[in-house]
């Protein structure tokens, strides 16, 4: 058995139970995740409620993980569900959400009560389903069981998330960098990264709150220059006038 991470914000999101899937204790989930063939490499996973704590983002991390950009241009990225950087807000991964307090609350027989503490559970059996995937936990036998996890959270601590490859980063760790435009001299701080947008079109876009409000910043890797994750800084050039749009 392994130690729950002290803080709220290195849980990672891997998946949202929503009912009851079978009549052995089986559950149904939504997958938040990019890797869900590593639910087949993990045995020890931990259960915590969605609005009794918050997750990476993560973005799509803390809720489905990012997936890779169609930019061959683009630095890739992947969310760590509801994993953006960060914080992650229930239902959203790329907004940074407010920190609850655990709750403590007594458990009920054969399952959890509605708010709980994070809890590490033994994954018998998973598979794939319509979309979603089945998860079946030691303990967990009967349907009346299974409904009692219904809403909470499949979750790890961040530091057993996925390796990724060097040139890829979590859309989690890039909410809360300071953006800098290295094409000014001296550089010039736009502003903390707030979210990614990766909707607009193939390129995602990082927004950024500058000091005239919200500024786009295409997150192409020829802008790229320097990306320090420890001190939360992020260095591209950026062609003159961008930050001005």
């Amino acid at each position: 058995m392994s130690t729950p991470p002290a803080a709220p914000l290195e849980w990672v999101w891997l998946a949202r139970i929503r009912r009851p899937q079978g009549r052995k204790g089986e559950v149904f989930a939504d997958i938040l995740t990019d890797f869900p063939e590593k639910f087949a490499d993990r045995r020890h996973l931990w259960l915590i409620p969605e609005n009794g704590t918050s997750s990476l983002v993560t973005g799509h991390d803390i809720s489905r993980a990012a997936e890779r950009p169609k930019d061959p241009c683009a630095p890739s990225m992947a969310q760590s569900h509801r994993a953006m950087g960060g914080i992650q807000q229930p239902n959203d991964t790329r907004k940074g959400g407010t920190l609850v307090p655990l709750q403590h609350a007594p458990q009920k027989k054969g399952g959890f009560s509605p708010c709980v503490e994070p809890r590490e559970m033994h994954l018998q059996t998973h598979w794939l389903h319509k979309g979603g995937i089945v998860l079946h936990f030691a303990g967990i036998d009967s349907i009346s069981a299974a409904e009692t996890l219904a809403g909470l959270i499949v979750a790890i601590p961040r530091s057993e998330r996925a390796a990724l490859p060097e040139d890829e980063v979590y859309i989690g760790d890039l909410i809360g960098c300071i953006l800098f435009d290295v094409s000014a001299d001296p550089p010039l701080a736009i502003g903390p990264i707030e979210d990614v947008d990766r909707t607009a079109g193939p390129t995602p876009l990082l927004i950024v709150r500058g000091q005239k409000g919200e500024v786009l910043v295409p997150f192409a890797k020829s802008y790229l220059r320097t990306l320090d994750l420890p001190h939360k800084r992020l260095e591209m050039a950026l062609p003159e006038g961008l930050t001005d749009l």
